[in-house]
Formats: C-alpha cells, structure tokens, sequence
C-alpha cells in the first residue's frame, strides 16, 4: 500500500519534486513533502477512487485534531488504509 500512497503522492505534487526525496512510513505530509490542503483533498480523492468507499480521507481528517493532521506522516495513512480496508 506504501507504493500506491507514493504513486498517488507523485501524481499530486509532480515527478519532479520527488526527484531528491523518498517517500517512506515516515515522511511528513507538512515538512518533507510541503502538501497545501488542497493537494490534501486530491489525495483524500485519489485514495477513494483507488480503494473504494471504505476509504473515506475526509471522515479520517474529521476524527483528528489540527496538530495532529500537521504532524501526519505518510505511514499514518497507509495505517489508515490497512485499517479501512481489512
């Protein structure tokens, strides 16, 4: 699931800022990636068109804080994901 949340993430923010990073369990959404909300909400939308209707981004947001959604890694939502999906 980390490699679809990669792809997802690559298509969001482009190839070419990867470029000089890998994205692991541990990745920060805020201070690795720099992810604006809005490319929040594409990837909330990626995730639901990949996974299905189990995967509901936005409901997941809702139930967090606003610390806890700045500190989010990439690993927080493959957790998610794994959960949603089982």
């Amino acid at each position: 699931m980390l490699e679809v949340v990669r792809a997802i993430i690559a298509q969001i923010v482009g190839e070419e800022y990867l470029l000089d990073l890998q994205i692991a369990m541990d990745t920060s959404f805020e201070d690795d990636l720099e992810m604006e909300s809005i490319e929040f909400v594409k990837l909330g939308a990626r995730l639901t068109e990949h996974y299905g209707g189990n995967v509901d981004f936005a409901a997941f947001l809702a139930d967090l804080d606003l610390d806890q959604i700045i500190e989010m890694r990439v690993g927080t939502v493959v957790d998610y994901i794994v959960d949603a999906t089982a």
